[in-house]
């Protein structure tokens, strides 16, 4: 089927053809139809099998057949969890809506907000941000919700495991009761089924691969290397195959930050992205990175989302990651679209326990092939495939029996036990009640800014 079979306009099957794309990929099947009705959408994927096109290409149709936007307004709204996803989401909804009227924005944290309120004052029909800062123009009065038609979280479980869910909650008590929203994910853990509860209606469900699995498309293997040699082992894998264009993911900042010194000083153009580089510094060192200015890109697990380059032929794991799950996103970012791609692992015998998680997540051994000339004074041993982890079941509350409820001891705040006091202590050294009121409450620490992505 093609896209044109799909019911899209001519306005989005031009721009398409000029991106080269004519052959929708099955979670396009599934999701356009679903959004183009104006069904709730739960959509589930690998990565890198078009799940932005799934739903913004719809969207744009649906908003061309709608009324002008106002001052202000927003009238869909996309929800990402790190800037570079925002700018990678807009960027496709600018070049696929390139035909139309329609008017694209994004905003994210790390940058000034004064440029993106006053792009937002003659109000934007698609809107991409990251939760914060959204919540930061709203309370300036930058950014109104009451003409919003369409609500997308992106990447849902992904802004979970950030510490979204509260910012998200916030922003959803803002929106029209009456919206159509789309729940696109990697992954559909319980909570993000939990999520779904009070956000979909009647939805469309769509899961076009096995969760966790990995894509057939990126060859994987791993290297069994000390940890004291993996440097040296990565610069030796990079050399003696000449790759170009590889990305390779540190477990910490500090350490990417290490590992970029260290592959320059062996003749290796790098540059870092993580949390801690300012939104400039990034964005630069990305793009620096698809126009194969520098050779090797290194991130923490920030960016392995929101990194989307075509073709990208390897990635090399630094360190395993200490959340199985994030495994897949990394290794997603080579294969996509049908391309190849290969992804290497580095693990030394300290992750052990790592990898074992990741196996047993994805189902699947990984190759063990050894590097000439490192070969490990401690072996990582192969272990055998563990079962699946079954879903913990959510906790119930047994009901009381009237036997229990005799027995009981009735207390109230006025009427707990009182501790005895201790040898040599007397009464009058005892604080009386009146010195702390009951109801005063420790105050709670403001939680930091997830990685910066507000």
């Amino acid at each position: 089927m093609s896209f044109a079979e799909l019911g899209l306009s001519d306005h989005l099957l031009q721009a398409l053809s000029e991106k080269g794309y004519q052959v929708p990929t099955p979670i396009q099947l599934a999701a356009i139809p679903a959004v183009l009705e104006g069904r709730d959408v739960m959509a589930a994927a690998q990565t890198g099998t078009g799940k932005t096109a799934g739903f913004v290409l719809p969207m744009l149709q649906r908003l061309a057949q709608g009324p002008k936007v106002r001052a202000n307004s927003v009238r869909a709204l996309v929800l990402t969890p790190t800037r570079e996803l925002a700018a990678q989401v807009e960027d496709n909804a600018e070049y696929y809506g390139r035909h139309t009227q329609l008017t694209t924005e994004v905003v994210f944290g790390g940058v000034k907000i004064n440029p993106q309120m006053q792009r937002l004052r003659g109000g934007v029909d698609l809107l991409v941000a990251t939760p914060g800062r959204l919540l930061d123009l709203h309370s300036q009065n930058a950014v109104r919700f009451d003409q919003l038609e369409i609500l997308v979280l992106d990447e849902a479980d992904r802004m979970l495991d950030m510490g979204f869910i509260r910012d998200i909650r916030k922003i959803l008590k803002l929106l029209p009761q009456k919206r159509q929203n789309l729940l696109f994910s990697a992954t559909f853990s319980s909570e993000i089924k939990e999520l779904a509860k009070d956000l979909v209606h009647n939805p469309v469900e769509v899961s076009v691969s096995p969760e966790n699995a990995t894509a057939h498309t990126v060859e994987q293997w791993i290297i069994p290397v000390d940890k004291s040699a993996k440097t040296r082992a990565l610069i030796e894998v990079i050399k003696r195959n000449s790759w170009f264009q590889v990305l390779v993911f540190s477990r910490t900042k500090h350490g990417a930050n290490r590992l970029v010194a260290q592959l320059d000083k062996a003749g290796i153009k790098a540059a870092a992205i993580h949390g801690n580089k300012s939104q400039g510094a990034r964005t630069r060192a990305l793009q620096e990175f698809k126009d194969s200015d520098i050779q090797v890109l290194v991130a923490t697990d920030i960016a392995a989302r929101g990194i989307d380059i075509k073709e990208l032929p390897h990635v090399i794991n630094f360190d395993l990651p200490n959340i199985a799950e994030d495994y897949v996103h990394r290794i997603g970012r080579t294969g996509r679209a049908g391309s190849v791609g290969e992804a290497v692992s580095l693990v030394s015998l300290d992750e052990l326990d790592l990898l074992i998680e990741i196996e047993r997540l994805t189902q699947a051994k990984i190759e063990h092939r050894e590097l000439e000339g490192f070969a490990p004074n401690n072996p990582l041993p192969e272990v055998a495939l563990k079962a699946p982890r079954k879903p913990k079941k959510p906790k119930t509350t047994k009901p009381a029996t009237e036997s229990s409820k005799a027995n009981r001891t009735p207390t109230s705040k006025n009427s707990r036990p009182q501790r005895k006091p201790r040898p040599g202590s007397s009464a009058s050294s005892e604080k009386p009640s009146g010195d702390k009121p009951q109801n005063q409450r420790r105050r709670r620490r403001p939680k930091p800014e997830a990685n910066g992505n507000r």
